[in-house]
């Protein structure tokens, strides 16, 4: 989650949004995923109550609920198609920055594209997914994967300790 909030805080400028509030989004959207992982009644349904109940932003809890396809809830606004865009592809490049000796430092579109071919690397990562989400958003993909990687890269050492 922190590296979705790293790459929300990176696109808020871009769409004239509230850096704070597109990283709290970032931060916030799979909260409920640990303990209620089941997609067909967990997460992020307890998210969305949770984060309702506690009187959080609509617009942020309908970034949360858009996230999620199997939600039906359309995305709409620029934050909504961020969230949707940066969530999966944060994961695939801190996947591929633990297999690299330099992790994030020096990581191209050109060597996650190549891994993005390797079907058995990060196997569950939806491929199509990655690309639509850069495509709702009206980014080009090879822009779209320099943002998330140069965000996680200004992050490293949070994200993958003190020696990244």
């Amino acid at each position: 989650m922190l590296a979705v909030e790293a790459a929300m805080r990176a696109y808020a400028p871009r769409f004239d949004g509230d850096v704070e509030l597109w990283g709290l989004t970032g931060l916030l959207h799979d909260l409920d995923y640990e303990r209620y992982p089941d997609l067909g009644d967990g997460h992020p349904r307890y998210a969305i109550h949770e984060l309702e109940q506690r009187g959080y932003p609509p617009e942020l809890v309908r970034a949360v609920a858009s996230h999620a396809d199997f939600m039906g809830v359309p995305r709409e606004t620029p934050m909504e198609k961020t969230l949707y865009a940066v969530d999966e592809l944060s994961g695939f490049l801190l996947a591929c920055a633990y297999v690299r000796p330099e992790g994030l430092v020096g990581m191209t579109p050109k060597s996650v594209k190549k891994k993005l071919k390797q079907p058995s690397f990060a196997a569950a990562v939806n491929r199509e997914e990655l690309r639509r989400g850069a495509e709702e958003l009206g980014v080009n993909f090879d822009e779209h994967l320099e943002i998330v990687i140069g965000a996680l890269a200004e992050r490293r050492e949070e994200l993958m300790g003190a020696g990244a």
